[in-house]
């Protein structure tokens, strides 16, 4: 068996409802990003730790695999699974902390390790557009959650009668001059606004705010977007990182 590495490595996994997004770490830093179909997880993540010496790993979304597959991941590589029990490196404020997703939880702790003494905003624009405010004192205080883009264009055409289910482009022209036109400039200039717009009320309530952007759509809103942002796509691989880290120097 051959390593590209000889240095001991973290394997990150997290489950989605249809792909799962993984990811080794050397320490704190990105090595290597796979991407696959859930169906692939058992046979991925053996052919990763034929390829890489994976010490320890972290799960996400563990409710979205099956007890029997969980058992055979397990029989593979040393794992822990992150719940809302887990020990974070933030003070958590929020009032129902049991029901704060697994992703927010994650953001979060990427917030404070990468962030430290900071007022920071994140903002994950995927399936949902979620923002979660972490102050410098390492408070995680709660944030917001929204409809995602693609998740706005299939309510439009799901709960209409004769609008087209569409592709989100970048807006040119804010005043649509067709349907199609008017559709795409109402969600997608509606959803630059709104992000742009909550940024600005987080930034008049807390100083020397940092603002990162991150999750699926994090290329398209960014470019398009009015406000500074740190872009940074694998921002929750990183937080996940960050906890499982964090568990085993505790």
């Amino acid at each position: 068996m051959i390593f590209f590495s000889k240095q001991k490595m973290n394997l990150i996994i997290d489950i989605g409802n249809t792909r799962v997004k993984a990811a080794v770490f050397e320490k704190d830093t990105l090595k290597y990003v796979i991407f696959f179909d859930k169906e692939s997880i058992l046979s991925e993540i053996k052919t990763i730790t034929k390829k890489y010496l994976i010490s320890k790993a972290i799960l996400s979304n563990v409710a979205l695999i099956s007890d029997a597959t969980l058992k055979k991941i397990k029989k593979i590589v040393q794992i822990r699974i992150l719940s809302s029990s887990t020990k974070v490196p933030f003070i958590n404020l929020y009032q129902t902390p049991k029901t704060l997703g697994i992703d927010r939880i994650a953001l979060a702790a990427a917030a404070v390790t990468q962030f430290s003494e900071k007022n920071v905003l994140v903002i994950d624009a995927g399936s949902c557009i979620t923002f979660d405010l972490i102050t410098s004192k390492k408070e995680y205080l709660g944030g917001a959650i929204s409809p995602g883009i693609k998740m706005r264009f299939q309510s439009l055409n799901y709960f209409t009668a004769n609008l087209p289910l569409l592709d989100k482009e970048e807006v040119t022209n804010f005043i649509g001059v067709n349907t199609q036109e008017s559709i795409n400039s109402g969600i997608v200039n509606g959803v630059l606004q709104e992000i742009d717009g909550v940024i600005n009320q987080y930034k008049k309530k807390y100083s020397h705010l940092t603002v990162v952007l991150t999750g699926g759509d994090t290329n398209f809103l960014s470019k398009q977007l009015k406000s500074s942002i740190f872009a940074h796509q694998n921002f929750l691989l990183e937080g996940l990182n960050d906890i499982l880290i964090f568990n085993s120097d505790t």
